[in-house]
């Protein structure tokens, strides 16, 4: 394996699903689109910044952060994983990087005096992330594919994807998503 390819697919997948929501902004009236705040981190995201100092620039205001979570040895991939120290005759195994992709907007909090948000603005906070978790899954299946130069494109398989917060005036959603590396040959053999 390159040792860039781990990063190089963390910054694909950051790149695609900023395109969509991009996109998606330029579709859905009153859609903030790709946040000013989009990298790849190192771990799971800080919840510290869910965009608001993007405001006054007139950018989208929340933060997209990739992060790679872990390898895996697979025989064949997605099915089936091994015990790589185990593997006898040479067989052989490909690595799977499983990433986290999170998107957070601000979520509406309760006024100064104390009251709760209204439910105007608990629907509008609703609507974002409901279009958010779409753009997040059309990207992984419309662009990523596309990413890597090969017959049938990138493989990977979709984890959960599932909403987060309210918490810390953030709101949001995490995605899951698995891709297969360049396989790994043994000594002599060329590698795919």
């Amino acid at each position: 394996m390159s040792p860039l390819v781990i990063h190089e697919t963390a910054e694909n997948i950051l790149a695609c699903v900023c395109a969509e929501l991009t996109l998606t902004a330029a579709k859905v009236d009153d859609h903030p689109g790709c946040p000013c705040r989009s990298c790849v981190v190192p771990g799971k995201p800080a919840w510290d910044d869910c965009g608001g100092d993007c405001l006054s620039s007139g950018e989208a205001a929340g933060q997209l952060t990739v992060n790679f979570v872990g390898l895996v040895a697979t025989s064949h991939f997605p099915t089936e994983t091994r015990d790589v120290l185990g593997s006898k005759n040479c067989q052989p195994i490909r690595p799977a990087a499983e990433f986290l992709i999170s998107l957070l907007r601000c979520a509406p909090g309760p006024s100064n005096d104390g009251c709760p948000p209204s439910c105007e603005d608990l629907a509008d906070a609703a609507r974002i992330l409901a279009v958010d978790a779409t753009a997040v899954w059309n990207a992984l299946l419309c662009c990523f594919p596309s990413t890597r130069d090969a017959r049938r494109g990138q493989t990977f398989v979709l984890g959960p994807q599932r909403a987060v917060g309210p918490e810390g005036d953030c709101v949001g959603i995490e995605q899951r998503i698995t891709v297969a590396m360049p396989s790994c040959r043994c000594a002599g053999e060329e590698s795919s």
